[in-house]
Protein backbone atom coordinates (compact mmCIF):
# COMPACT_ATOMS: atom_id res chain seq x y z
CA UNK A 1 0.00 0.00 0.00
CA UNK A 2 1.11 3.49 -0.63
CA UNK A 3 1.93 5.25 2.41
CA UNK A 4 0.96 3.20 5.48
CA UNK A 5 -3.23 4.21 5.62
CA UNK A 6 -3.37 1.79 8.68
CA UNK A 7 -1.35 5.17 10.64
CA UNK A 8 -5.08 7.02 9.61
CA UNK A 9 -6.40 8.97 13.22
CA UNK A 10 -9.91 7.17 13.03
CA UNK A 11 -11.80 7.87 16.17
CA UNK A 12 -13.70 4.77 15.88
CA UNK A 13 -12.70 2.36 13.44
CA UNK A 14 -8.93 0.22 13.95
CA UNK A 15 -7.10 -0.69 10.62
CA UNK A 16 -4.94 -3.41 9.97
CA UNK A 17 -2.51 -4.37 6.88
CA UNK A 18 -3.29 -8.20 6.26
CA UNK A 19 -1.37 -8.54 3.53
CA UNK A 20 -1.40 -8.40 -0.11
CA UNK A 21 -2.91 -5.07 -0.26
CA UNK A 22 -6.08 -6.25 1.56
CA UNK A 23 -6.68 -3.50 4.12
CA UNK A 24 -8.94 -4.66 7.42
CA UNK A 25 -10.99 -1.73 8.93
CA UNK A 26 -12.76 -2.91 11.80
CA UNK A 27 -15.79 -0.51 13.59
CA UNK A 28 -14.54 -0.17 16.82
CA UNK A 29 -17.63 0.49 19.37
CA UNK A 30 -18.47 -2.27 20.57
CA UNK A 31 -19.93 -1.20 24.03
CA UNK A 32 -22.04 0.52 21.75
CA UNK A 33 -22.71 -2.18 19.21
CA UNK A 34 -21.02 -0.56 17.10
CA UNK A 35 -23.96 2.04 16.48
CA UNK A 36 -22.78 4.84 14.18
CA UNK A 37 -22.23 8.32 15.58
CA UNK A 38 -21.36 11.38 14.00
CA UNK A 39 -17.52 10.73 14.80
CA UNK A 40 -17.91 6.91 13.18
CA UNK A 41 -19.27 8.52 10.26
CA UNK A 42 -16.54 11.06 9.52
CA UNK A 43 -14.27 8.60 10.23
CA UNK A 44 -15.66 6.42 7.00
CA UNK A 45 -15.42 9.63 4.74
CA UNK A 46 -11.83 9.65 5.66
CA UNK A 47 -10.55 6.35 5.49
CA UNK A 48 -12.80 5.41 2.32
CA UNK A 49 -11.67 9.19 0.77
CA UNK A 50 -8.10 7.47 1.20
CA UNK A 51 -8.33 4.33 0.29
CA UNK A 52 -8.38 4.20 -3.55
CA UNK A 53 -5.09 6.61 -3.18
CA UNK A 54 -3.27 4.38 -1.09
CA UNK A 55 -2.55 1.14 -2.91
CA UNK A 56 -5.65 -0.69 -1.39
CA UNK A 57 -6.43 -3.73 -3.38
CA UNK A 58 -9.21 -4.58 -1.35
CA UNK A 59 -11.19 -3.52 1.92
CA UNK A 60 -12.50 -6.01 4.49
CA UNK A 61 -14.89 -3.62 6.57
CA UNK A 62 -15.60 -6.12 9.90
CA UNK A 63 -16.56 -5.14 13.60
CA UNK A 64 -14.85 -5.46 17.25
CA UNK A 65 -17.87 -7.44 19.79
CA UNK A 66 -20.44 -9.38 18.93
CA UNK A 67 -22.27 -7.11 16.62
CA UNK A 68 -21.36 -5.80 13.02
CA UNK A 69 -23.96 -2.65 13.51
CA UNK A 70 -27.06 -1.03 15.05
CA UNK A 71 -27.48 1.70 13.04
CA UNK A 72 -27.45 5.48 14.05
CA UNK A 73 -26.42 6.32 18.03
CA UNK A 74 -29.74 6.85 18.78
CA UNK A 75 -28.80 8.05 22.46
CA UNK A 76 -26.01 10.52 20.87
CA UNK A 77 -29.20 11.52 18.41
CA UNK A 78 -31.72 12.25 21.37
CA UNK A 79 -28.89 13.93 23.41
CA UNK A 80 -28.24 16.35 20.46
CA UNK A 81 -31.77 17.11 20.01
CA UNK A 82 -30.77 18.37 16.61
CA UNK A 83 -32.66 20.47 14.60
CA UNK A 84 -33.99 19.68 10.89
CA UNK A 85 -31.44 21.12 9.02
CA UNK A 86 -28.73 19.79 10.74
CA UNK A 87 -29.92 16.26 10.94
CA UNK A 88 -30.39 16.68 7.39
CA UNK A 89 -26.71 17.83 6.89
CA UNK A 90 -25.87 14.75 9.08
CA UNK A 91 -27.10 12.24 6.66
CA UNK A 92 -25.24 13.79 3.84
CA UNK A 93 -22.10 12.83 5.57
CA UNK A 94 -23.69 9.19 5.94
CA UNK A 95 -24.22 9.57 2.27
CA UNK A 96 -20.81 10.81 1.26
CA UNK A 97 -19.35 7.90 3.36
CA UNK A 98 -21.46 5.32 1.60
CA UNK A 99 -20.90 6.80 -1.78
CA UNK A 100 -17.40 6.92 -1.47
CA UNK A 101 -17.76 3.22 -0.18
CA UNK A 102 -19.93 2.10 -3.38
CA UNK A 103 -18.42 4.14 -5.90
CA UNK A 104 -14.78 4.02 -4.67
CA UNK A 105 -13.98 1.38 -7.37
CA UNK A 106 -12.41 -0.81 -4.46
CA UNK A 107 -13.88 -4.03 -3.72
CA UNK A 108 -15.37 -3.57 0.14
CA UNK A 109 -16.36 -7.14 1.87
CA UNK A 110 -18.66 -6.57 4.36
CA UNK A 111 -18.27 -9.28 7.40
CA UNK A 112 -21.57 -9.37 8.98
CA UNK A 113 -22.54 -10.56 12.47
CA UNK A 114 -25.46 -10.16 15.02
CA UNK A 115 -27.05 -7.13 14.38
CA UNK A 116 -27.37 -5.09 10.97
CA UNK A 117 -29.54 -2.79 11.55
CA UNK A 118 -31.04 0.36 10.44
CA UNK A 119 -28.27 2.30 9.40
CA UNK A 120 -25.73 -0.64 9.76
CA UNK A 121 -28.03 -2.10 7.05
CA UNK A 122 -27.66 1.06 4.91
CA UNK A 123 -23.03 0.59 5.53
CA UNK A 124 -23.08 -3.06 4.36
CA UNK A 125 -25.61 -2.71 1.54
CA UNK A 126 -22.75 0.11 0.49
CA UNK A 127 -20.09 -2.58 0.46
CA UNK A 128 -19.97 -4.43 -3.07
CA UNK A 129 -20.32 -8.19 -1.46
CA UNK A 130 -21.53 -9.18 2.23
CA UNK A 131 -21.13 -12.59 4.03
CA UNK A 132 -23.32 -13.23 6.87
CA UNK A 133 -22.61 -15.84 9.81
CA UNK A 134 -25.32 -17.58 12.00
CA UNK A 135 -25.73 -14.83 14.02
CA UNK A 136 -26.89 -12.28 11.87
CA UNK A 137 -29.72 -10.89 11.47
CA UNK A 138 -30.98 -7.46 9.59
CA UNK A 139 -33.41 -5.67 10.20
CA UNK A 140 -35.18 -1.84 9.50
CA UNK A 141 -36.93 -0.69 12.92
CA UNK A 142 -36.79 2.68 12.13
CA UNK A 143 -41.13 2.87 11.65
CA UNK A 144 -41.19 1.76 15.66
CA UNK A 145 -38.93 4.35 16.03
CA UNK A 146 -40.65 7.15 15.19
CA UNK A 147 -38.12 7.47 12.24
CA UNK A 148 -37.63 7.30 8.69
CA UNK A 149 -34.23 6.27 7.09
CA UNK A 150 -31.56 8.71 6.17
CA UNK A 151 -28.35 6.93 4.91
CA UNK A 152 -29.39 5.68 1.62
CA UNK A 153 -31.50 2.78 2.38
CA UNK A 154 -34.54 3.92 -0.07
CA UNK A 155 -31.66 3.51 -2.87
CA UNK A 156 -29.19 0.71 -2.00
CA UNK A 157 -31.80 -1.50 0.37
CA UNK A 158 -34.73 -1.41 -1.78
CA UNK A 159 -32.22 -2.47 -4.89
CA UNK A 160 -31.44 -5.09 -2.85
CA UNK A 161 -34.73 -6.67 -1.50
CA UNK A 162 -37.35 -4.70 -3.73
CA UNK A 163 -39.65 -1.82 -2.79
CA UNK A 164 -41.83 -3.74 -1.17
CA UNK A 165 -39.94 -5.97 0.66
CA UNK A 166 -38.29 -2.70 2.46
CA UNK A 167 -41.62 -1.13 2.85
CA UNK A 168 -42.60 -4.38 4.56
CA UNK A 169 -39.39 -4.38 7.21
CA UNK A 170 -39.82 -0.92 7.95
CA UNK A 171 -43.75 -1.02 8.74
CA UNK A 172 -43.48 -4.13 10.57
CA UNK A 173 -40.45 -4.43 12.24
CA UNK A 174 -39.78 -7.71 10.19
CA UNK A 175 -36.42 -9.26 11.55
CA UNK A 176 -34.48 -11.47 8.69
CA UNK A 177 -31.76 -14.25 8.80
CA UNK A 178 -30.26 -17.09 7.91
CA UNK A 179 -30.80 -18.37 4.63
CA UNK A 180 -34.19 -16.27 3.99
CA UNK A 181 -32.05 -13.37 3.93
CA UNK A 182 -29.71 -14.51 1.40
CA UNK A 183 -32.62 -15.48 -0.95
CA UNK A 184 -34.18 -12.22 -1.03
CA UNK A 185 -30.58 -10.75 -1.37
CA UNK A 186 -29.47 -9.14 2.00
CA UNK A 187 -26.24 -11.13 1.43
CA UNK A 188 -24.19 -13.32 -1.25
CA UNK A 189 -22.72 -15.55 1.47
CA UNK A 190 -23.93 -17.79 4.49
CA UNK A 191 -21.34 -19.32 6.75
CA UNK A 192 -21.34 -21.71 9.37
CA UNK A 193 -17.96 -20.36 10.51
CA UNK A 194 -16.32 -16.87 10.96
CA UNK A 195 -17.72 -14.58 8.56
CA UNK A 196 -14.42 -12.69 8.75
CA UNK A 197 -12.64 -15.48 7.78
CA UNK A 198 -15.10 -16.21 4.59
CA UNK A 199 -14.57 -12.47 4.17
CA UNK A 200 -11.17 -11.94 3.96
CA UNK A 201 -10.48 -14.89 1.54
CA UNK A 202 -13.06 -13.09 -0.75
CA UNK A 203 -10.90 -9.83 -0.36
CA UNK A 204 -7.74 -12.21 -1.03
CA UNK A 205 -8.92 -13.46 -4.20
CA UNK A 206 -10.94 -9.92 -5.45
CA UNK A 207 -6.99 -8.11 -5.02
CA UNK A 208 -5.44 -10.90 -6.96
CA UNK A 209 -7.53 -9.08 -10.39
CA UNK A 210 -6.23 -5.82 -12.13
CA UNK A 211 -7.01 -2.94 -10.42
CA UNK A 212 -8.71 -1.18 -13.23
CA UNK A 213 -10.70 -4.20 -13.63
CA UNK A 214 -11.84 -3.87 -10.09
CA UNK A 215 -12.09 -0.57 -10.25
CA UNK A 216 -14.31 -1.00 -13.33
CA UNK A 217 -16.44 -3.85 -11.39
CA UNK A 218 -16.92 -1.46 -8.35
CA UNK A 219 -17.76 1.99 -9.60
CA UNK A 220 -19.05 1.54 -12.87
CA UNK A 221 -21.62 -1.10 -12.40
CA UNK A 222 -23.20 1.34 -10.10
CA UNK A 223 -23.00 4.24 -12.54
CA UNK A 224 -24.52 2.48 -15.02
CA UNK A 225 -27.25 1.45 -13.19
CA UNK A 226 -28.32 4.90 -12.36
CA UNK A 227 -28.21 5.68 -16.81
CA UNK A 228 -30.83 5.08 -19.28
CA UNK A 229 -30.41 2.10 -21.02
CA UNK A 230 -29.32 4.10 -23.87
CA UNK A 231 -26.54 5.85 -21.94
CA UNK A 232 -25.76 2.57 -20.05
CA UNK A 233 -24.98 1.06 -23.15
CA UNK A 234 -22.37 3.93 -24.61
CA UNK A 235 -20.77 3.70 -21.02
CA UNK A 236 -20.47 0.08 -20.80
CA UNK A 237 -18.89 -0.14 -24.52
CA UNK A 238 -16.80 2.35 -23.48
CA UNK A 239 -15.70 1.36 -20.35
CA UNK A 240 -14.86 -2.08 -21.69
CA UNK A 241 -12.47 -0.23 -24.76
CA UNK A 242 -10.10 0.52 -21.69
CA UNK A 243 -10.39 -2.22 -19.10
CA UNK A 244 -10.26 -4.54 -22.01
CA UNK A 245 -7.26 -2.95 -23.82
CA UNK A 246 -4.99 -2.16 -20.91
CA UNK A 247 -1.78 -3.28 -21.11
CA UNK A 248 -1.27 -5.48 -17.71
CA UNK A 249 -4.18 -7.93 -19.59
CA UNK A 250 -1.94 -8.92 -21.92
CA UNK A 251 -0.37 -11.66 -20.40
CA UNK A 252 -3.60 -12.82 -18.63
CA UNK A 253 -4.86 -13.09 -22.08
CA UNK A 254 -1.84 -15.22 -23.50
CA UNK A 255 -2.06 -17.50 -20.67
CA UNK A 256 -5.80 -18.18 -21.07
CA UNK A 257 -4.94 -18.36 -25.27
CA UNK A 258 -2.08 -20.79 -24.21
CA UNK A 259 -4.29 -22.83 -22.12
CA UNK A 260 -2.27 -22.42 -18.96
CA UNK A 261 -4.63 -20.21 -17.63
CA UNK A 262 -6.77 -21.87 -15.21
CA UNK A 263 -10.17 -22.82 -16.37
CA UNK A 264 -13.97 -22.18 -15.14
CA UNK A 265 -15.13 -25.46 -13.16
CA UNK A 266 -18.39 -26.58 -11.91
CA UNK A 267 -18.83 -26.29 -7.96
CA UNK A 268 -17.66 -29.35 -6.35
Amino acid sequence: MAGDITELDLANIALEDAGGGVLVARLNRPAKRNALDAASVEDLVRLFSEVPRAGVRAVVLAAEGPHFCAGLDLVEHHAADRSPAAFMHLCLRWHEAFNKMEYGGVPVIAALKGAVVGGGLELASAAHVRVADATTYFALPEGQRGLFTGGGATIRVAGLVGKARMIDMMLTGRVYAGQEAIDIGLAQYLTEGSSFDKALDLARAAAENLPLSNFAICSAISHIGNMSALDASYAEAVVAGVVNTQPEARARLDAFAKKTAPRVRPPT
